[in-house]
């Protein structure tokens, strides 16, 4: 007899490129290995269909949601595996803008969830790298927590990271698992990547699972990879091999979250404040 309150879960990682036919076929194999290993949950990594820097390059590839290959394809996959698969993110057309949107695909291939990632990365950073989310995405106004029979899931994408009042409001609206399937730079992923990882986690007694893109691309940007599952006391339960693609898998069992939270009660402990400054 199974135990309801534990499923394995998978991060798929990614090196994508140009070339979206080649992107989606490289999810599909992998979230098809995934699922043969025994993933009952299935993760991919941000912009999973295209990693374009060139606007014009990416409008060209860009389409509306209903007609979006990559969307359609994955859930079939999800259909034919009985999975529950949550797509990091693929570049949705909307208006003069692109949604960077995530999708909660059930067992059954219909859309339970999506969300457009809130926060854009718009940053200079010290080895001269320059970006600017804001130029060419739009970003989302709602957090999203995605019920489904393994878990309520908190959905998030790659910069949302930084922004821990983001994943205590999903904790506090009932989302077990917390997700942040990312882009990361490599400077950024080599400095930060692990401690935040960790740090949401432990601050809301929750699994985070986060699928990532790694290594060099066809459009010059460098990420770090490493995808990781966290339990809620902080610990790495698996890490991918640096940047490489593939695919890792860990148990998720909720009663580590019921744990962790009685243990260290913050959500039940916070008070409201006011801030004075003297």
């Amino acid at each position: 007899m199974s135990d309801a309150s534990k499923f394995v879960a998978a991060c798929v990682q990614m090196r994508g490129g140009r070339d979206p036919a080649a992107n989606r076929a490289a999810a599909i194999e992998a979230v098809r290995d995934a699922a043969r290993a025994g993933a009952a949950y299935v993760q991919t990594p941000e912009t999973t269909s295209l990693i374009e820097r060139d606007r014009d390059a990416l409008f060209a590839h860009v389409g509306p949601q209903d007609s979006d290959a990559t969307l359609a394809a994955l859930r079939e996959v999800a259909r034919e595996t009985g999975i529950v698969l949550q797509i990091g993110s693929l570049a949705i057309r909307e208006g003069e803008k692109i949604a960077n949107r995530a999708f909660l695909i059930d067992a059954e291939g219909a859309i339970r969830a999506s969300y457009d990632k809130l926060h854009l990365y718009d940053v200079d950073l010290p080895n001269g790298e320059s970006w600017r989310e804001s130029a060419t995405y739009s970003g989302g106004a709602c957090a999203v927590v995605a019920e489904t029979p393994l878990a309520a899931f908190g959905l998030t994408i790659c910069y949302d990271l930084r922004f821990p009042a983001l994943y205590r409001a999903l904790a506090e609206a009932g989302a077990t698992v917390l997700t942040a399937p990312a882009c990361f730079t490599r400077q950024t992923g080599e400095a930060h990547w692990h401690v935040l990882q960790r740090a949401r986690a432990i601050e809301t007694g929750s699994f985070m699972i986060s699928a990532a893109q790694g290594g060099r691309h066809e459009d010059g940007r460098e990420t770090f990879g490493h995808s990781l599952i966290v339990d809620p006391w902080g610990r790495i339960l698996a890490e991918a091999e640096g940047d490489a693609p593939g695919i890792i898998l860990a148990e998720i069992d909720l009663a580590r979250v019921a744990d962790a939270r009685a243990r260290i009660p913050t959500l039940a402990h916070a008070r409201p404040f006011d801030v004075r400054r003297a």
